[in-house]
């Protein structure tokens, strides 16, 4: 499978249409039939990392079945484990005979009672630990991990961290990644405005709820709440980082340009030309080391890659594809060589 192979219909090449129909609860319904219809069994789990941090994930495995290796999937901004593209791509990779740990991120999915603190993109730390965790819960397997949008950040985040930090990672795969984040509030700012005004409306919606649960930390009034996605932001790195300000947060989980010419752990990137959050002009000036691979569609939107009227997605086809010759090329390269006649 190469990004060039994939051609949606005619109807299907608009990238607002991609984009939007990929996020449609029928998408979540129907990743959710396929997971059953693979008699999947799935067990929650509490991971428990530094500072008090907990974050929720699940684990899905086909019982009965030896497990070829363990895949952390990581989902997007103000995604979560049950986002459709999580759900379709833990189903291609069972149907692999892979087991798959869906993480949820801070404050994702239904997790914001777990940890008073906000959520924020740098909070790389506690995925790397928890990755680490969850590599120790199921030591039989080799891991890896895939990500769409933030959650291909993360990924790639974690394949430059995971040498370092003693995670076990064999390979990571991220599709439409945010390498640029200052380039992706630009792209928001800039293009359609629905697009600006869905992330906005479940970003309020999610600081609200942590609100409700922790008054007496959140104490912020609605006219916070108020402010475009580049005034929150400015706020939430004012009011809950370190930092000096949007652009060095911005920097601290970039991995634009030359950030990711050390990875040790090999990497595969998928990328769309016509995205309308992520701008594709920033994939071709990435350095990927001679074991990675960067793969640009013509079409696909954000995290679409749609395939007809069925919804099925190009996308998780593509993430388990790369996984399982990943696999396959770890298992020949720890293959006994056959002794001499």
């Amino acid at each position: 499978m190469r990004a060039t192979d994939y051609r949606p219909p005619r109807w299907l090449r608009n990238a607002h249409l991609q984009s939007v129909l990929s996020s449609m609860p029928l998408r979540r319904a129907s990743g959710l039939r396929a997971l059953e219809r693979l008699g999947a069994l799935t067990t929650e789990h509490i991971i428990e990392v530094e500072g008090d941090v907990r974050l929720q994930g699940f684990h899905t495995a086909v019982p009965g079945a030896t497990p070829r290796g363990l895949v952390l999937l990581l989902h997007g901004w103000e995604g979560s484990s049950e986002s459709g593209y999580m759900r379709h791509t833990a189903a291609q990779l069972l149907a692999r005979g892979f087991e798959v740990f869906r993480l949820n991120f801070r404050d994702h999915g239904d997790t914001h009672h777990l940890n008073k603190d906000l959520f924020h993109s740098c909070r790389l730390a506690e995925v790397v630990q928890a990755a680490a965790e969850v590599s120790r819960r199921f030591p039989a397997r080799p891991m890896l991990a895939a990500g769409y949008s933030l959650g291909g950040n993360f990924a790639l985040r974690l394949a430059l961290a995971a040498p370092g930090a003693g995670v076990p990672l064999l390979h990571a795969v991220a599709v439409c990644p945010a390498i640029d984040p200052s380039g992706v509030l630009h792209a928001l700012e800039r293009g359609l405005p629905f697009y600006h005004w869905y992330f906005m409306k479940k970003w309020r919606r999610s600081l609200q709820r942590k609100r409700a649960l922790f008054p007496e930390h959140h104490d912020f009034d609605d006219r916070v709440l108020a402010l475009d996605m580049r005034g929150l932001t400015r706020w939430m790195v004012q009011r809950h980082t370190t930092m000096a300000g949007i652009e060095e947060y911005f920097d601290g989980y970039s991995v634009a340009g030359d950030r990711l010419a050390g990875l040790q752990v090999p990497v595969n990137v998928l990328a769309s030309a016509d995205d309308p959050v992520i701008p594709a002009e920033g994939f071709p000036r990435l350095s990927l080391p001679a074991h990675s691979t960067l793969e640009i569609a013509d079409f696909g939107g954000h995290c679409g890659f749609l395939e007809g009227a069925d919804l099925r997605g190009y996308a998780e086809r593509w993430v388990a594809a790369r996984v399982e010759a990943a696999a396959v090329a770890a298992d020949r390269a720890t293959m006994p060589l056959s002794a001499p006649a």
